[in-house]
């Protein structure tokens, strides 16, 4: 992974080095090992609203003996009112794990906050490159046609995921009209919000007056974008970040990962800023019949850009309240007027 940044392994994993031990005997019973020894740890980049903690151990004795590199994703000192919980988190990682979606494998769920001072879970450690700006920056003119169809087809794999699931109980009952739903979510947002922001008010109008009447429910991850996957020489590695995941309409997660926000460095490659849309939607319909139009796809990249505009207002009141100072959560809260922008193209008919 890339972007790591040391940190002294006294520190503990949150700063308190009287939870090492905790966390050395819980990997020790998990594993089955006579001894476990830290080799290194680093906080890995990213991770806004969760924490990732890379972790290089040395486990001797057990099915795990030998040198393994896990990865310890925990709470953040706060979290996004959407956001899962590290248990249920987990559990969707397991089942899509076992449904073929290329993700870290998930080994170990900690519910116990005595242990390291909050619940967390271990996963294996993949490598690969996240950062958009590094991804789409690299990228050929025409793009990679390889990664774009991989992406296309690991996300058809998702979507073959169907409610009820008895595993994943925890999340609300899926809605009839996931687009209606979602807009009255953000409204009841914007009313609290202390300050007016019309462009957004007329983007959830338009997106209301143009709702789809039927859906194509399955489990969505909500976050599916250049930025939160791992990609190496060999192409797509593993999805990150199922934080968001829900029940909704399959081409949700298409806008997602198609809308102008996510292209970072190639605002011209429509897939994810690595790729064509061609190629991309080549591989979701190599697994999945789903069919989505040009109109279709300008309404769910609406709808992405409104939810990113609702999360980044989110963000910077996590800033402005003292609840968690952050340079990057004030930032994100200025992404504000380019994502206007965007919702007065797209609904206005101007040029992509």
């Amino acid at each position: 992974m890339s972007s790591l940044n040391a940190i002294s392994p006294a520190a503990g994993v949150h700063g308190d080095a009287a939870h090492d031990e905790n966390l050395l005997a819980f990997i020790r019973e998990r594993a089955a090992a006579r001894q476990v020894t830290v080799v290194q740890r680093k906080r890995l980049s990213g991770g806004a609203i969760q924490e990732n903690w890379l972790l290089e151990l040395r486990i001797d004795g057990g099915p795990w003996a030998g040198t393994q590199r896990w990865v310890l994703r925990s709470d953040a000192a706060s979290a996004l009112p959407a956001s899962l919980g590290r248990a249920e988190e987990f559990a969707v990682l397991s089942v899509v794990h076992r449904a073929g979606v290329k993700v870290p494998r998930p080994l170990w769920l900690c519910r116990d906050v005595g242990v390291i001072g909050r619940a967390f879970f271990l996963m294996d450690m993949v490598g690969g490159v996240a950062a958009g700006h590094l991804l789409s920056g690299k990228c050929p003119t025409d793009g990679d046609p390889h990664l774009a169809a991989e992406l296309g087809a690991n996300l058809a794999r998702l979507h073959r995921l169907r409610p009820p699931c008895a595993v994943l109980d925890f999340l609300p009952a899926p809605s009839a009209t996931p687009a209606l739903a979602a807009i009255a979510a953000y409204r009841e947002f914007l009313d609290q919000h202390e300050r007016a922001h019309p462009v957004l008010e007329w983007g959830l109008r338009w997106c209301e007056l143009n709702a789809p009447r039927e859906s194509d429910i399955c489990l969505l991850h909500r976050d599916y974008r250049t930025g939160n996957y791992l990609a190496g020489e060999g192409g797509l590695q593993a999805v990150l970040d199922w934080e968001f995941t829900g029940w909704g309409d399959a081409r949700e997660d298409i806008g997602w990962f198609t809308a102008r926000c996510w292209r970072f460095a190639r605002p011209d490659l429509e897939a994810g800023g690595i790729g064509r849309l061609d190629d991309f939607l080549r591989g979701y319909r190599e697994v999945s019949t789903l069919h989505i139009d040009r109109e279709q796809l300008d309404y769910w990249q609406v709808m992405a850009t409104l939810r990113w505009a609702v999360i980044a207002l989110q963000q910077a009141q996590r800033h402005l309240s003292g609840e968690e100072p952050s340079l990057e959560l004030a930032l994100t809260g200025r992404l504000l007027p380019e994502l206007e922008l965007e919702i007065l193209r797209l609904t206005t008919g101007a040029a992509r």
